[in-house]
């Protein structure tokens, strides 16, 4: 098993993450804060911080904008980060299992977007 910086695994399950985030918020006693419109409304804004990096950039710069530069890469990744976060805490607010609500809307969108009729185009 490989590991990131932070000693945590690459490999962590989905379930160990959103137990990490629950713990993370419970040590601090913040569920009182993390009301479904709360955290609806923070996963908007830290999305917002992440297309901030892209903002004004051509596709294309947008593209290679993490591989040319280190430091830029580390401040999405960053907000990557806080959007999913928000995303595990507003699932454990609403007693979803993460795993199963993607995996469901994967099987919709596969029936919705049928690769046949739409594999390389909109």
């Amino acid at each position: 098993m490989t590991t990131s910086k932070n000693t945590q695994p690459n490999d962590a399950s989905i379930s160990a993450i959103q137990q990490a985030v629950r713990n993370f918020r419970d040590a601090r006693d913040w569920r009182q804060f993390h009301s479904p419109k709360n955290l609806s409304m923070s996963i908007a804004i830290e999305a917002a911080e992440l297309m901030e990096h892209f903002q004004w950039l051509t596709t294309k710069e947008a593209t290679h904008l993490a591989q040319s530069d280190p430091e830029a890469k580390n401040a999405i990744v960053e907000e990557l980060a806080d959007v999913l976060i928000y995303c595990f805490s507003l699932a454990d607010i609403l007693d979803c299992d993460v795993a199963e609500i993607v995996f469901d809307k994967l099987v919709k969108n596969g029936q919705k977007y049928p690769v046949e009729k739409y594999q390389g185009r909109f």
